[in-house]
């Protein structure tokens, strides 16, 4: 683990925590809820991230809900553009979609055609990383508008559900890995 990598997993791991049964009985959530209330901790993390992809991203991908949370101001301090991927039905205009398999069930998430310029390096970003379904779908919608995928960042990946292993085709980093 580089020095880095170090820095961002402390200051997830400790301002993190775990809920019991939610959103069912049975799951443990990850809440990172208490890194955004810290205005040092949550700055330190944007800082870190803004270091990492300082001048190889050309816009922002963030996917709903905390994905806008983390990617707005990233982008913000990249001086970059930032893209709300969105649940179907929320964007006005012309979108593009991309449907994927949930445990029980499908989603559909859309971006605005327009949204990203042909060859741009685009930095997927989002709060967790679990079985891997939205993330492979939002970096396939980066390509359909011919974006470029410079890497998927998240803040917490849950290990052993395997989703990295859907991301093969883009570089994935993460926060904390846990499990």
């Amino acid at each position: 683990m580089t020095d880095y990598q170090q820095r961002v997993a402390d200051l997830v791991a400790r301002h993190t925590r775990d809920v019991a049964d939610f959103p069912t009985p049975g799951v443990v959530f990850k809440d990172i809820t208490p890194l955004f209330a810290n205005a040092e901790a949550f700055g330190s993390v944007l800082d870190l991230l803004a270091e990492r992809h300082e001048g190889g991203v050309d816009v922002v991908a963030g996917v709903e809900a905390r994905g806008f949370v983390i990617g707005a101001p990233l982008a913000q301090r990249m001086g970059v553009g930032f893209v709300p991927i969105r649940k179907k039905g929320k964007l006005p205009g012309e979108v593009v979609a991309q449907s994927y398999d949930l445990e029980y069930g499908s989603a559909t998430i859309e971006m605005h055609t327009d949204a990203v310029k042909p060859g741009a390096r685009v930095l997927v970003i989002d709060d967790v990383l679990a079985t891997g379904g939205t993330a492979v779908a939002s970096c396939e919608l980066v390509e359909k508008v011919g974006g470029s995928v410079v890497g998927f960042d998240v803040l917490v990946e849950l290990a052993f559900l395997d989703g990295r292993a859907r991301l093969e085709r883009w570089p994935v980093h993460t926060g904390l890995v846990v499990g």
